[in-house]
């Protein structure tokens, strides 16, 4: 049967938990052991291995009738060359794709939702029963793409870090992080749980949670400060409002994939004779970067995606500027 392309479809593909038991406990049996031992249902691993492995395999058949196939587990995308007409398909949930795209250079991603009974899969519009009629649309560039804004972290010592999410700047562990940061002409030393700086597809998430948490805060120290329960606050507010009743916190966090900003947000900042707290959120624009110098001896870190293992050092005198990639990952929908 004659392909449809011979361009590479790179399949990215990641280990299920039991996958990672198993590597780590060295069978199945001893994995089985540690988890009942805890409590915990192994034949919950067990199915969504089971089910993992079948759509693995029906994903390759279905892919090396229109293409040639190269399989590439998420470990090694750091060390991967892809090519420039490649197609990339993920198989796996939303983090293997934000994972994937920060590695590319413009050739789309195809997000394939493995386990739609198990996971929500905002960034995986596509089943597997869609790949004969969407791969060919693909190759022949008809079928529609978003543009996803991208963050990048650029070192003094001529390293880079590209984030599809967020970027965390900080310090290995739960110790305080120091470094001075700058936005425009303000600038401080901060000591700090490190700073989190947001793109748009990663805004509905750390993000989210950084600025949910600080509401619900601020709107308890209030009730607390003035004597009166969460409950009558949020009746004052909804009186206000014209409200039947109190409303719920929400916090809208959310900005477009393309937004050409980014924002940041430092976590816990601690203010004392050294250092300040007034510089702690802002948006980073191409004509305004964040810009941090570490001031820390050792143990700094800048990671992206929650990708601990592929780290930049950011230690005493590394300088970071942070802004907008020059790429944009390129999502199929």
């Amino acid at each position: 049967m004659q392909r449809l392309t011979e361009n590479k479809i790179v399949l990215i593909t990641r280990p299920t938990r039991l996958a990672e038991l198993i590597g780590r406990f060295n069978t199945a049996a001893q994995a089985r052991f540690y988890v009942e031992h805890l409590g915990a249902d192994f034949s919950d691993y067990e199915r969504e291995d089971k089910c993992y492995r079948q759509a693995l395999a029906e994903t390759r058949r279905i892919l090396e009738l229109l293409g040639r196939v190269q399989v590439v587990e998420r470990r090694f995308l750091p060390n991967y060359v892809f090519g420039p007409e490649d197609v990339i398909v993920t198989l796996g949930q939303d983090g293997l794709v934000a994972n994937t795209l920060k590695y590319l250079r413009g050739q789309p991603v195809v997000g394939v939702n493995p386990d739609p009974a198990r996971w929500d899969g905002q960034l995986l519009p596509f089943t597997i029963g869609d790949l004969n009629k969407l791969l060919p649309e693909v190759f022949r560039r008809r079928r529609p793409a978003k543009l996803v804004t991208m963050a990048e972290a650029t070192l003094n010592n001529g390293q880079r870090m590209y984030a599809v999410n967020d970027l965390f700047i900080g310090v290995k562990g739960h110790g305080s992080a120091r470094y001075r940061i700058q936005l425009g002409q303000a600038a401080e030393d901060h000591s700090s749980s490190g700073v989190i700086v947001s793109t748009g597809l990663g805004s509905t998430g750390w993000l989210k949670s950084l600025l949910t948490g600080a509401a619900a805060i601020t709107q308890s120290a209030r009730a607390s400060l003035t004597g009166r329960t969460m409950g009558e606050l949020a009746g004052e507010e909804a009186g206000k409002a014209g409200a039947q009743k109190p409303p719920e916190l929400t916090v809208r966090s959310a900005f477009a994939w393309d937004a050409d900003f980014l924002y940041f947000t430092v976590r816990e900042p601690f203010p004392s004779k050294t250092t300040a707290s007034r510089l702690v959120f802002g948006r980073i624009t191409p004509q305004q970067p964040l810009t941090l110098v570490s001031q820390m001896a050792e143990h700094g870190v800048i990671f992206s995606d929650g990708i601990e293992q592929d780290f930049l050092e950011f230690n005493s005198g590394t300088r970071a500027v942070v802004g907008l990639a020059e790429r944009k990952g390129l999502l199929v929908i």
